[in-house]
């Protein structure tokens, strides 16, 4: 399926898209570690409203009322779900201004380089002879390569921003390392490890390739719709008496009403199919 030409297609937007998703990682991680659990979900929905907005100005899509309303239904359903019995207005007003405005730049950043590789599936079939397509998978690996180029050359700046001391980076990394493979005399945190780390990142790369399958026959906000519906999945998961969780949580008391209020924005901008400029490229 991956032909030559696809290979030998313009690199400039490949470095753009991994210079996004190391910048968002890395914002992400730092704001991350000082947020609390429950305010993070609240602020990616920040993520949606990043993404209509910026395929609006640079893809330049239109939507109907009935999808701009079952975004912001959506939104409103996850929001309910997770700030129900979770006191995420404490939760954020702890985490500190600076982190919840960084967490909503790492969401934007994400957004940002989710659009543009919808755009450069659109862009480079220009390039391709005979009107093929680039394939998706093509984008995502090349904007991984750049992803991964990037925060090493990031890392004297990221390990000051995550709170490690470059010089005590290498310790830290093979610590890492030690604990991933549960070797050594770490134990705290490691437990389940290796077999839990790699099953978080078969599963991690099957939901990846979904999502990129998704993205590929439809669009970026379709994609980010999709992913929304995991948050009271999520929650409910964690209400089972799984290993390695602990005790298992209650439902918070809201739980019904904020999923059914997503299940209804979901089946709101379903309503109507998508066509004309919203239509996936072809």
């Amino acid at each position: 399926m991956v032909t030559d030409e696809m290979l030998d297609a313009p690199k400039a937007p490949f470095v753009v898209v991994g210079l996004l998703e190391a910048l968002a990682a890395a914002t992400g991680m730092a704001a991350g570690a000082i947020l609390s659990g429950a305010s993070i979900p609240i602020l990616s929905q920040t993520f949606l409203v990043w993404q209509i907005l910026l395929s609006i100005i640079f893809l330049g899509r239109r939507y109907k009322v009935n999808q701009l309303l079952g975004c912001f239904l959506v939104s409103i359903g996850v929001v309910v779900t997770v700030a129900s019995g979770a006191g995420v207005g404490n939760s954020l007003k702890e985490g500190g201004m600076f982190w919840s405005l960084l967490m909503i730049i790492s969401f934007f950043l994400q957004a940002a380089s989710t659009v543009l590789k919808d755009g450069t599936l659109i862009s480079i079939q220009y390039y391709l002879k005979q009107g093929g397509s680039m394939d998706l998978f093509v984008v995502n690996s090349y904007g991984s390569a750049f992803q991964a180029l990037f925060i090493c050359l990031l890392l004297p700046f990221l390990s000051k921003l995550w709170g490690i001391p470059f010089s005590q980076l290498p310790n830290y990394l093979k610590d890492g390392a030690a604990c991933f493979l549960n070797v050594g005399t770490l134990s705290n945190g490691c437990d389940g490890a290796p077999l839990l780390p790699l099953l978080f990142i078969i599963v991690n790369i099957g939901f990846n390739i979904a999502l990129l399958h998704l993205l590929k026959i439809s669009s970026a906000v379709v994609s980010c719709l999709a992913s929304t519906f995991s948050v009271p999945i999520s929650i409910y998961v964690f209400t089972m008496p799984l290993p390695y969780l602990g005790v298992a949580s209650s439902l918070p008391a809201g739980f019904m009403t904020g999923a059914i209020i997503l299940i209804f924005g979901l089946l709101i901008y379903a309503w109507t199919p998508s066509n004309g400029s919203f239509s996936a490229p072809t």
